[in-house]
């Protein structure tokens, strides 16, 4: 098995050094946490794109919640961050019936022009997550899926993202974007992940020992990084 991905959600330009420096792989940027992420400022995405040469993953979200709300102003959003040199997103919504709002998806995905891209934690709200993964496959840059198997979490999702990650392994239609595990993650979820074949993890309020009102501390993510490190299972 290769070496876990540890994704950390950075806000600024300290928080990115700080992730970094404690052995993160890749950033989600956001703004608002209050709204549970948000599309940052491009001004933002250029500060840390100057200051860590990491990948990282733009949030494409105008309002709390998995509606899309203003598709033609995400768009253009969208186009700004790409020509800041953004490469990389995270997006995912959802219509009034909790299935996969396509025609919005297609509008970003056209801006984003095959750029890599995370499916979030809409998946984890939607009415019927298989259907949702059957209609998604095949988009292009589609590769990721954050999702903590249940709207309430990894602690009640646990069995939801083994089987997915059971079903990624056979080889299952709709299964083949990689399983990211997010959303109450804590340590103590880790081994049964990885022994169950999840590869990638990511964290928010669990880098920040203060709370999302401090910044993002080194040490923390450090200690993700041994974790994933010392109990990665053996190819």
């Amino acid at each position: 098995m290769s070496r876990p991905i540890l994704e950390v959600i950075a806000l600024d330009a300290q928080d990115a050094l700080a992730a970094r420096a404690g052995g993160a792989d890749r950033l989600e940027l956001v703004t608002d946490m209050a709204a549970d992420g948000l599309t940052p400022p491009r001004e933002v995405f250029a500060e840390i794109r100057a200051a860590v040469d990491i990948p990282l993953r733009v949030m494409l979200r105008a309002t709390d919640g998995f509606a899309a709300g203003d598709v033609d102003a995400l768009c253009r959003r969208a186009a700004e961050l790409r020509a800041e040199g953004a490469e990389e997103f995270v997006l995912g919504f959802l219509d009034g019936t909790g299935a996969p709002d396509l025609a919005a998806m297609a509008a970003l995905l056209a801006e984003l022009d095959g750029c890599p891209w995370t499916f979030h934690r809409a998946i984890d709200q939607a009415a019927d997550r298989h259907a949702l993964r059957g209609a998604l496959a095949g988009l292009p840059g589609l590769d990721t899926f954050l999702t903590a198997g249940s709207a309430a979490g990894v602690e009640e999702g646990l069995p939801t993202l083994l089987a997915e990650a059971a079903r990624a392994t056979a080889g299952e239609p709709g299964y083949a974007p990689r399983v990211m595990a997010g959303g109450g993650l804590h340590l103590r979820h880790v081994p049964a992940l990885l022994e169950g074949g999840l590869d990638a993890f990511h964290i928010g309020g669990a880098a920040r020992p203060g709370g999302w009102s401090g910044p993002v501390e080194a040490a923390a993510v450090r200690d993700w990084r041994a974790a994933l490190d010392t109990s990665a299972v053996p190819a």
